[in-house]
């Protein structure tokens, strides 16, 4: 069965718009676990404008399940991953700019800057994530930097979905395939929903795991976080 990691930084979001500890971030992640959710994601940015650095802390000795940091691994965010020691890191090419992740690593162009980073993160325990488009050749680039995982980023098979879903899975069903025999675990994650979910893995059944936040958290404010984590998994079995 595929796992369900639950990206916490639209909680934070809400929070910040107002100040103060409401929504309790800490409490929603520990109310996902109870839940159901098999990890938490969170995603710190330079400008804090959703996870705090402060909230990473807090959350690493409290969550019982895998515990996974996704990010651009530049100064202080590599620090924070060091520091904390996070079961999983996603290396996530995101300018400081951006409202949310928009493409995959190239991990040719990118690869001994990858290289050196994984190893830095691997020789601490952490097993260690790349983010990539549905491209064999980035999978095969990932293989080469010492990446243990590559994380598809599935946001044009969410935007074609509902046109022509075989064809927008075959790309991914390609480069899944050639991770499969790479021997690398795989993950996936971006725009993943009840629409979509349960395609994507009943056709790539090795998924290891998907990441999901914002359409599950949009989906709580209708249904409840816990009916709606329950929704997520039946999709996933």
């Amino acid at each position: 069965m595929t796992r369900l990691s639950v990206n916490i930084n639209k909680i934070a979001l809400l929070r910040n718009g107002r100040g103060g500890n409401m929504p309790d971030v800490l409490q929603a992640a520990l109310d996902c676990e109870k839940f159901g959710a098999e990890g938490i994601t969170v995603h710190p940015r330079p400008d804090e404008r959703h996870i705090r650095y402060s909230d990473v802390r807090t959350l690493r000795p409290a969550v019982r399940t895998e515990f996974n940091i996704e990010g651009n691994p530049t100064g202080s965010f590599a620090a924070l991953v060091c520091e904390v020691l996070p079961d999983q890191v996603t290396l996530v090419p995101d300018a400081p700019s951006a409202i949310t992740s928009n493409a995959g690593w190239d991990t040719i162009k990118n690869r001994v800057f990858l290289t050196q980073i994984c190893s830095a993160f691997k020789s601490r325990g952490i097993r260690t994530s790349i983010f990539i488009d549905p491209d064999p050749r980035m999978a095969e680039g990932a293989k080469i930097c010492g990446a243990d995982r590559v994380e598809l980023y599935t946001a044009a098979y969410a935007e074609q979905y509902a046109a022509d879903r075989e064809k927008a899975i075959e790309p991914y069903l390609i480069t899944a395939q050639k991770v499969q025999e790479l021997g690398l675990g795989l993950n996936a994650g971006h725009d993943l929903s009840l629409e979509n979910l349960e395609y994507f893995v009943k056709t790539i059944t090795w998924v290891d795991e998907v990441s999901i936040g914002h359409a599950l958290i949009c989906d709580a404010l209708y249904l409840g976080l816990e009916k709606t984590i329950e929704k997520y998994l039946t999709c996933l079995l």
